[in-house]
């Protein structure tokens, strides 16, 4: 007798907790998985859907299934609100980094003043070429191949074709102050869009994640997939196992579609 569609689903969950155990790996997505098959009757409808829709390319239920394992692994609502806490993070540090590169510019511009007015030197790196001689000590590959050049440049043109180290710094702090945050992949983007957390975020971070697999080869997503949202909520409540007064609607979901293409958009 031929398997209907939850034992096709299940099965490709029972062979992802198979492999990884077998080559030790990735056990937080055997906890998903595990948890999957504990409520595969609220997922018999959600996985008749997708087996209709992904059948006829034999690796892409594979692929969606594998997304849900991964996705709630590693963009779980607790990774997700660290992730939140280091974009924040970053903002602080820049601010720092500009505020602390400015005072130091400051100080060195102080020293070099006494240094042409007191009658004093500190014999002080004061040339940005013997900076970079000084940093690349252990760089045998500078030693190698670029200092011996540099020295030779830094000796056909004199200090006033360089820039001064407090220039430099000035260029840090200005750097910093005109940072522009962006996440280097869009399940982050989309994670951390908002600015507070919420089950949202993981809701955008698995719409997100099913557009980076879109694709025309076998393993890819089609291009015209779509989860109906009544059994994206579906998936979603049981991902992140959510009570039953917070069980998320298919209106729900069609919110978050529309806030994803605008934020595709932007």
């Amino acid at each position: 007798m031929s398997k209907n569609a939850r034992e096709i689903c299940e099965d490709i969950l029972r062979e992802n907790i198979r492999y990884n155990i077998e080559n030790e790996i990735l056990p937080s997505e055997n906890a998903v998985a595990n948890h999957l098959l504990t409520r595969g009757h609220d997922l018999a409808e959600a996985y008749e859907e997708l087996h209709e829709k992904l059948r006829r390319r034999p690796h892409a239920l594979p692929q969606f299934m594998g997304m849900l394992l991964s996705s709630q692994a590693h963009w779980s609502p607790e990774k997700i609100a660290r992730a939140r806490g280091e974009r924040d993070a970053l903002v602080e540090i820049n601010s720092k980094i500009e505020k602390q590169a400015r005072m130091l510019a400051a100080l060195l511009d102080q020293r070099t003043e006494l240094h042409n007015t007191s009658g004093f030197s500190s014999r002080t790196l004061y040339h940005i070429r013997d900076v970079i001689d000084q940093a690349n000590a252990d760089n045998g590959r500078y030693r190698t191949f670029l200092r011996e050049p540099l020295l030779n440049l830094c000796g056909q043109y004199d200090l006033k074709y360089w820039p001064d180290l407090s220039r430099c710094l000035l260029a840090i702090a200005d750097d910093a102050a005109n940072a522009e945050l962006e996440a280097t992949d869009p399940l982050t983007g989309a994670a951390t869009a908002s600015n507070r957390p919420s089950t949202s975020d993981s809701v955008m971070a698995f719409l997100a994640y099913i557009e980076e697999c879109r694709g025309d080869f076998d393993g890819d997503l089609p291009r015209d997939f779509q989860v109906s949202d009544k059994n994206m909520a579906n998936l979603m409540n049981v991902l992140l196992d959510l009570p039953v007064e917070k069980l998320l609607t298919a209106e729900y979901i069609k919110g978050r579609r529309q806030k994803a293409r605008g934020l595709a958009a932007q």
